[in-house]
């Protein structure tokens, strides 16, 4: 079943994430963020404490797109030929051989990203940014869906690597993952009763809520919203507050504008409508420019976050109608 027109988009979706909630409980924002970021080709950083679900709602949207999923769990030794693969030579062809490594998937789970040298972080850039793996001269391309599920713990730091701000504006969202409501966690404790395993209960998913062909179908449609010049002004006036601001050491770059507009694009093929609305600029803004600032040093010490000063440039900067 192929999406014909806009107003399938949102049921699909929302049916989708209906049934993603039976096991990735009380997450729903978040859920529906991951899928907005596959649906327009980017790479998602999630950042909460250990065990709120984050390996899990990769898992959980891979198996319902029908999607491969590999998961890497980075570590201080881990080398870049872990990630991206070798030519390893055969005795018996006396032949050098390529042997892919685990990026070759369609959604590749990047557990706790920081705690790899850079070395190995930058192994990523060319991945993500050209869905490309380079080994010897050689190009190896990788499946269109291809998509970057990093993670990363915000409270334990020893032993880390910060990701570099290139790297960092690779990812079209950073979601934070917050403990769920505590109605949603006595749904989770339910979802477990009679379970003779720890082992999350995929099998209540059923079969795949969208193919790769749909995915690819909504791309398409993605190129049919349209964004009136007041959208485009209403984007690049919050793009370049963020670099004025007085706490703002670094602001948003061209490139974030361009993510922004493409997520808004999502966002309103997902809502049922043909064209970006400023709510959908508004809704997905703190996903996608989060990451992308950094504070001088006396606004983290007064306790000032990214999303403060993302939520005073939304308040200053004038709403079109």
């Amino acid at each position: 079943m192929r999406p014909e027109s806009d107003g399938e988009v949102p049921e699909l979706a929302q049916a989708l994430l209906n049934r993603a909630e039976r096991v990735v409980v009380g997450q729903r924002d978040s859920l529906e963020m991951v899928l907005l970021a596959i649906l327009c080709g980017g790479h998602i950083l999630l950042e909460g404490v250990p065990g709120t679900a984050k390996t899990l709602m990769a898992r959980t949207i891979a198996r319902l797109l029908a999607l491969d999923c590999k998961r890497v769990q980075f570590t201080p030794d881990l080398m870049p030929s872990d990630i991206v693969g070798t030519n390893v030579f055969n005795l018996q062809t006396s032949r050098f051989e390529f042997r892919p490594g685990p990026v070759f998937t369609d959604i590749l789970v990047a557990d706790e990203i920081n705690r790899t040298p850079p070395k190995t972080q930058s192994a990523l850039l060319e991945v993500m940014e050209e869905k490309t793996v380079t080994i010897d001269g050689v190009s190896h391309p990788l499946p269109d869906v291809f998509t970057v599920m990093a993670t990363q713990n915000p409270i334990e730091y020893e032993g880390t690597y910060r990701l570099p701000e290139a790297q960092l504006d690779r990812f079209l969202l950073k979601l934070n993952v917050e403990y769920p409501p505590p109605e949603e966690e006595d749904r989770i404790l339910r979802l477990y009763q009679g379970r003779g395993s720890l082992s999350p209960p995929l099998e209540i998913l059923g079969s795949a809520g969208l193919t790769r062909e749909q995915i690819a179908a909504v791309r398409q449609q993605t190129a049919t919203v349209t964004a009136r010049a007041e959208i485009f002004a209403y984007i690049g006036k919050i793009v370049r507050m963020t670099r004025e601001m007085d706490k703002v050491l670094m602001g948003a770059s061209s490139r974030a504008a361009v993510h922004l507009l493409q997520a808004a694009k999502v966002r309103a093929l997902m809502s049922g409508h043909n064209f970006v609305s400023p709510d959908d600029v508004k809704r997905v803004c703190r996903p996608v420019l989060r990451h992308r600032l950094m504070l001088q040093p006396d606004a983290y010490v007064e306790g000032f976050t990214t999303d403060d000063m993302l939520s005073t440039v939304l308040e200053r900067v004038e709403v079109p109608r």
